[in-house]
Parts: C-alpha cells; structure tokens; sequence
C-alpha cells in the first residue's frame, strides 16, 4: 500500500478516491461504517460564507464549491452512485430596514468582485410560498446541496471501483497514514500535542417526507431547510457544546421543528422520517486542520470539517493528494498544523 486512511467520513472518503485514481494503492480503515459519524446526517447544505472581509479560508471554500459539480459527477459515474447534488442555490431571509438591505446590496457587489463570475449574490423579491418570510430575500447561486449519506455511499462504491481497499474494522498501516478520524482524532491531538486543538459540538436535525425538488435551500431564523431530490426534506440543525449523550434527540430538535413549520407552514403535514443527532468535528482554529502531523513522519492530519466538510471536501481531498503523493503543499494559510506545535496565544 502506498497510502492508509483512517476514517469514512466525507474527508477520509474523498481523499481516499482521489489518491486511488490517481494511481496510488489505497488502503480506508472505518472502524464502524461509512459516515458512521457526522457525515451521515441528513442536511448537506452547501453554502458559502459572505462575501467580504475575503481570507485565505473563504477563498478556498469558494474554490472548493465551485468544483463540487464536476467532483459529485465524476463520483457518480465511478461508482455508479447516486450522490444527492444539485447546485439550485439558496434564498436567507432579510432582516427588515435600510441598514440590513444596504449591507446585503454591498455584499452583491462584493460577490460580482470575488466570485469571478462564476456565481452571484443578490437581493430578490417574494416568488412563490418556498421562501422564508419577508417580501425581500437574499438569493445566492453558488450554495448547493448533496444527500449526505448518500454521498458516502458513492465515495466508498467510486473508491472500489478505483481499486482502493475498504476495511470496516481494523487493519495494519502501510506507506503514508492520514488521519480522518474526526472528534476522536481531535481529543487524541488535543492529548498528544497538550493543548486543546479541538473537540465536538453536537448538532440535531429532522428529515421530512415533503418533495420540494429543485428548489433552492432556505436559511432563516438560523436554520438550514434543505429539499432534497429524493422528495425529502432536512431541518438542521442545532449547535451544542454541551451534551450528555451525543446521539441522542430531544426537546430542541423539536423546536427546530416548530420553528421550521412557522417558516414554511406547507411543512406542518410533512411525515418525519427521521430524527437524527451526531458530533461534528470543530477545530479550535475554526478552519479545516490540513497537513503533516508535527513530529510524526509519514503521518498526515485531515479533520475539522465541522459544518462545512461536504463543501470543501472536493479540494481537502485535492490539497492531500497532492502533499501525500507528490509533495506540493498548497494548504492555505490558517487551515495547516503547524500550529498544534506552537499554540496562538
């Protein structure tokens, strides 16, 4: 093997089929299944951050939505998988009064700078009964969505089809080892390295029988509502710091609910097919934690997708490949690991 994996979230998944097509001998370890963990929630939404106070980390997330058709695509006809794509973008509800239309109206025109005319941002009025309230709203078309666990699925079947090597247990290290292990991988640096790096943050979300097919993502009143192409539809989802039992759903996933039906009241009759809750992977840093694992030689650190994985996935996967396999490290500024040597104070 030239290369092991450790982890069957969207991170490992992606990495793995993309140094496997690449020619490399591949080797994914997933103790307990595919997107056993926070990658087998229902939401994936795929959104940018606003445009404006432009980094290093936005302009790799705008890179890495911008691949996310072509990538979800190629996935698909590797492995023969449905992944839940669709790039039909999303309308956020807008605060009333001048000075919440007017910031809106210069983040337009800071989209038309940054964005390379490959996607806007702008203010649109009411059209239709799905759209969060307010005869105003903010449309962009760069936010996509993907069926999350459908997703993994097709990441394993085109990773297979590449000729990589799925082990659902454990297995021995050979060649290069990147670690994808997520909120456990995160407590095991935060002890190696003596500092916290980053932990969990719990997240609930609900999954309606509803078909709204086609149409964009709605965030409002700080939930996600995504419509899925399979005629379902996901509410997410909560942000916990603080919990007992991490997979467990209770009175605030049902307030999600309610307030997801006041949003959109056609919901109000919509089955639950679901109710779901799992850790997401923070990095204290806030920003996907990329690259060699200081002192460790041959050992490689992708993690810390949190709320963002399935969207920036399509170059997290890119950048590893080309640092494992060859050496270039173009990991942006704030997403490395030197730091987990030397904290920021």
């Amino acid at each position: 093997m030239d290369v092991t994996i450790r982890g069957g979230g969207v991170f490992g998944l992606a990495i793995g089929w993309t140094c496997a097509r690449r020619g490399a001998k591949v080797r994914l370890i997933e103790p307990m299944g595919i997107g056993a963990g926070a990658s087998g929630g229902p939401v994936g939404a795929l959104a940018p951050h606003v445009p404006e106070q432009w980094d290093a980390k936005k302009a790799f997330q705008f890179e890495a939505l911008t691949m996310g058709a072509n990538f979800w695509a190629e996935v698909t006809a590797a492995g023969g998988l449905p992944t839940g794509y669709a790039a039909t973008g999303r309308l956020q509800s807008l605060p009333p009064g001048g000075t919440a239309l007017a910031l809106a109206k210069a983040r337009g025109q800071g989209a038309a700078a940054l964005w390379q005319g490959k996607a806007d941002w702008q203010v649109v009025g009411r059209q239709g009964d799905w759209a969060p309230p307010g005869d105003q709203m903010i449309r962009d078309s760069l936010s996509a969505l993907i069926a999350p666990q459908s997703a993994c699925l097709a990441l394993a079947a085109a990773f297979r089809a590449a000729g990589g090597d799925l082990v659902v247990g454990d297995a021995p290290d050979q060649g290069a080892v990147i670690w994808a292990t997520g909120v456990a991988g995160l407590a095991d640096l935060s002890a190696r390295f003596g500092h916290p790096v980053g932990g969990g943050e719990k997240g609930q979300a609900l999954l309606l029988a509803h078909d709204a097919a086609g149409q964009p993502q709605i965030q409002a009143d700080g939930l996600h509502i995504v419509p899925h192409l399979d005629g379902t539809v996901a509410v997410g989802s909560t942000s916990e710091r603080f919990y007992d039992d991490p997979r467990t759903t209770d009175h605030r996933l049902d307030a999600l609910h309610r307030r997801a039906v006041a949003l959109l009241p056609q919901l109000a009759a919509a089955p639950v097919l679901a109710r779901w809750a799992g850790v997401r992977p923070r990095a204290a840093s806030r920003a996907p934690l990329l690259g060699p694992w200081p002192g460790r030689p041959g050992h490689f650190i992708a993690n810390g997708g949190f709320k963002i994985g399935f969207g920036v996935a399509p170059l997290v996967a890119k950048v590893m490949a080309d640092l494992v396999l060859e050496g270039r490290n173009r990991i942006p500024p704030g997403c490395g690991t030197d730091w987990l040597v030397t904290p920021a104070r």
